[in-house]
C-alpha cells in the first residue's frame, strides 16, 4: 500500500490504494490519530487488532557476519539502502551496500544522535547511495520505503515544477529530497526500486544491519 508520513509526528503511515482513487489528487498529510484532532472527528472505539504471527516481519539487528551467514536469497546485484529511528523520531542510522555478482563493491553508513526520523534516515541512505554512482553507472538502487520510491518517482517532479510546494505550503526534508531528486534524474540507467522488508533477502538485511550498527555495542 503506498505510504505517507504523517507531518505532526513523522510516523509513517499507509493508505489502501482504493482509498486514494476515491480522492484524485489527494496527498494525506496526517496519521489516523493525529486526522482526527486536527479535524475534531470524534474518537471511534477501535477494535483490538489481532496478535501478529510469530512469523511476522522484524527488526533482528544481527551484525553483518549473522547477516551473510543466516541469508542467501534475492537479488546478487545493485546498491541496497536503509535507514530507520529507534524511536521515531529519535535516534537514528543509515547504511547502503553496493554488490554486483554477491561480491561487496562499496557500503557506507552513518548515524544521528539527535532527534530524526525513519523517513530522513531512508532518504539519507538514498542520498549517499546516488552520490556514490559515477554519472555512467548501470545499476538498480534498492530502498524498502514505498513513500522514499513515491517522493522521488512519482510526487517531486511536480512539487519541483510547483516551487517545491504543496498546495502552496512547504514541504518537508526538502535538503535531502532535493539532492536526490537531481541525482535521480543525472543517473537515468540506475532506477529507484521498492524491495520488501525482512524478507530474507541478503543484501537488503545487510543495508539494515549497517543502518543499526550504531545500536550494537562496540566489542
Amino acid at each position: 500500500m503506498p505510504s505517507f508520513e504523517c507531518q505532526t509526528c513523522g510516523a509513517t503511515f499507509e493508505l489502501p490504494q482504493a482509498t486514494l482513487d476515491k480522492y484524485p489528487g489527494w496527498v494525506p498529510k496526517f496519521c489516523r490519530e493525529h486526522s482526527r484532532k486536527k479535524t475534531g472527528a470524534k474518537t471511534v472505539t477501535r477494535k483490538k487488532r489481532p496478535s501478529l504471527p510469530k512469523s511476522a516481519p522484524r527488526e533482528e539487528n544481527l551484525t553483518l557476519s549473522e547477516v551473510l551467514e543466516k541469508y542467501t536469497e534475492g537479488p546478487d546485484s545493485g546498491i541496497f539502502t536503509d535507514g530507520s529511528a529507534s524511536p521515531n523520531p529519535g535516534p537514528g542510522g543509515w547504511g547502503m551496500v553496493w554488490v554486483e555478482d554477491g561480491e561487496i563493491k562499496d557500503e557506507q553508513y552513518g548515524h544521528e544522535s539527535g532527534k530524526t526520523t525513519n523517513n530522513r534516515m531512508e532518504l539519507s541512505a538514498l542520498l549517499n547511495a546516488y552520490q556514490t554512482l559515477p554519472e555512467d553507472a548501470a545499476v538498480p538502487v534498492f530502498t524498502d520505503s514505498r513513500l522514499c520510491v513515491d517522493t522521488i518517482t512519482k510526487w517531486a517532479s511536480g512539487w519541483e515544477s510547483r516551487g517545491w510546494s504543496r498546495q502552496g505550503k512547504p514541504l518537508k526534508n526538502l535538503d535531502l529530497v532535493k539532492p536526490l531528486f537531481a541525482l535521480y534524474k543525472a543517473h537515468p540507467h540506475c532506477p529507484l526500486k521498492w524491495i520488501e522488508a525482512h524478507s530474507g533477502y541478503r543484501w537488503n538485511e545487510y543495508a539494515d544491519s549497517l543502518a543499526t550498527i550504531w545500536m550494537r555495542p562496540v566489542k
